[in-house]
């Protein structure tokens, strides 16, 4: 009996299952990772969907990556994707690549050959596209397409020798060039290419296309269900085409499923590329991307991509889902593990007029509020002079300002109500001082309650808060040279309180302020750098 709340693959597999199509005993699945840059959150889903299969039904998922286009490829992304895998805390079984397969490619389109299954075709890459024809009208033959057998394996010979230019020739399946299916209408499944591959070299001057390739890798390995985005399900035909006549016994199944998209933010290979190298952003993993390496740096934690993913959902229809889905399990996470601080990212003085001048005393700040019977302190001090935010006092509030104005009360956190007295500008008519006077009183009821930080005891730092969304509208700007300011708040004479030995593992609450975490360039500059990874709260400024 089916599991209630299966998503449509699962329900697939299970089926099968019980019907005896596959054996129980041999799930298998596969990630599949082009290492052409750097994995994305949409990646992220098909990881966690074909690890998380594996785990389910108790079969393996091994890594392979698809190497078959070394002009785009390289170490640095093979290593790349490794480390993104572990950091969402999944495992493959085995690692492969499809570069290990390619002697049986080749063995296998020469069978194609000998059976007439395959030709070489001299036909121009802009000529195989006209003779291909449209959705509505046939294709017709090539006129190479009948070449007899010894012919076609004296020419694939020469194109695996090197004795052609590139471009000069290919080995087109020979399917039926009437097909409705345009991926029917004989696709290519072997070009020359000059290349040196980065685990082979130049031993190979021919490569498969990822169509003949991965159902051959696929049935090798003993894959029995390959899972893959929805613009694979015209080639669907072709996966079973190439399988059926491999000769070899294992069937894989191929199943689509919808990609994953949030709203408003830059995903592709492409687009990320293009933000990168013209100066948009500081790399691939700048905290405004949405590239695992950039939600890591930002401080996004595995957990809540992988509940974010899940809450998502699987199915054939698109996905598109609104930032404040994905900042919830952002957030929710945070919430349970965050340690609470006191930073202050827009000084400004506050003097308590009738504090004593050497006096000072201790505060005690709650580490874990959020966590039942957590009964866990950490002390800051308070003394006359103190920093409080910049925008908690106003001159001319307007109506529900419950902060400091000429007159109010506020509670300091952790210690006493203060009222505003005073405050004084500098030459530039800003606010350089507030006066305010303390209430010896601790109990009392006040509307608003304020963090501050003692600069005696406090460390300055910078503190970085990012826009997270709409960096597609610089896509097109490729004359800047330079990061877009605009996405960037850097508060660089900002203070937090300095009794926290703060590392790279933990993340912080700032209070009223946000989830922070700290940035790696802090170890190449002499002062602590944090990255914003949320607001407490949905906030427009955050998008």
């Amino acid at each position: 009996m089916e599991e209630k709340n299966m998503n449509f693959i699962e329900s697939i597999i299970t089926n099968d299952i019980m019907s005896g199509r596959v054996d129980k005993e041999k799930i298998q699945f596969r990630h599949p990772p082009e290492p052409s840059g750097y994995l994305h959150i949409g990646h992220a889903r098909n990881i966690i969907l074909n690890y998380g299969l594996a785990q389910k039904y108790n079969g393996v998922c091994n890594l392979r990556y698809d190497d078959t286009n070394p002009s785009k490829e390289c170490q640095e992304f093979v290593d790349a994707i490794k480390e993104d895998v572990k950091w969402l805390g999944f495992h493959w079984n085995q690692i492969y690549y499809a570069s290990d397969y390619f002697e049986s490619n080749y063995e296998i389109a020469i069978k194609l050959i000998k059976e007439g299954k395959a030709y070489v075709d001299d036909l121009s890459s802009e000529e195989v596209r006209i003779y291909r024809g449209t959705l509505t009208e046939p294709g017709k033959n090539s006129p190479y397409r009948n070449r007899s057998v010894e012919e076609n394996l004296y020419l694939f010979e020469k194109m695996k020798n090197g004795k052609f230019e590139q471009g000069k020739c290919c080995l087109r399946a020979k399917i039926d060039m009437t097909h409705s299916n345009m991926n029917m209408r004989d696709p290519i499944i072997y070009r020359i290419q000059y290349s040196n591959h980065q685990r082979i070299g130049t031993k190979w001057n021919i490569y498969p296309t990822y169509d003949f390739a991965h159902p051959i890798d696929d049935a090798i390995e003993g894959v029995t269900y390959s899972i893959c985005g929805p613009e694979f399900e015209n080639h669907r035909p072709l996966y079973d085409w190439v399988v059926e006549n491999s000769g070899i016994k294992n069937k894989p199944r191929q199943i689509e499923y919808s990609n994953l998209y949030i709203e408003g933010v830059v995903l592709g290979k492409r687009n990320i590329n293009k933000l990168v190298k013209s100066g948009i952003v500081s790399g691939y993993d700048d905290p405004r991307l949405f590239t695992l390496r950039g939600l890591k740096r930002r401080g996004v934690l595995p957990e809540s991509i992988i509940d974010f993913v899940k809450a998502a959902g699987i199915s054939k229809s698109n996905c598109i889902q609104d930032m404040e889905m994905f900042n919830y399990y952002v957030r929710n996470t945070l919430n349970m593990i965050a340690l609470r601080v006191m930073a202050v990212l827009d000084p400004i003085r506050l003097v308590i007029t009738n504090y004593p001048e050497e006096e000072s005393e201790k505060v005690y700040i709650d580490t874990y509020p959020q966590i039942d019977n957590n009964k866990e302190m950490h002390i800051h001090t308070l003394s006359r002079e103190i920093y409080i935010e910049r925008e908690d006092f106003k001159i001319n509030p307007e109506v529900n300002f419950y902060r400091l104005s000429i007159g109010s009360r506020v509670r300091l956190k952790g210690a006493y109500i203060i009222k505003c007295t005073g405050y004084e500008l500098n030459e530039d008519g800003d606010i350089k001082c507030v006066y305010a006077e303390y209430e010896t009183e601790k109990k009392g009821k006040v509307k608003s309650t304020i963090h501050w930080v003692n600069p005696n005891f406090s460390y300055n730092v910078e503190i970085r808060c990012y826009k997270y969304t709409n960096l597609d509208k610089y896509l097109d700007d490729r004359d800047t040279g330079h990061k877009i300011d605009d996405t960037i708040m850097s508060y660089k004479n900002a203070y937090i309180e300095s009794g926290i030995e703060f590392n790279y593992d933990d993340r912080y609450q700032f209070v009223r302020n946000g989830y922070f975490c700290l940035d790696k360039d802090t170890e190449k500059n002499d002062k602590l750098i944090f990255n914003r990874i949320i607001t407490l709260k949905s906030d427009i400024k955050n998008k």
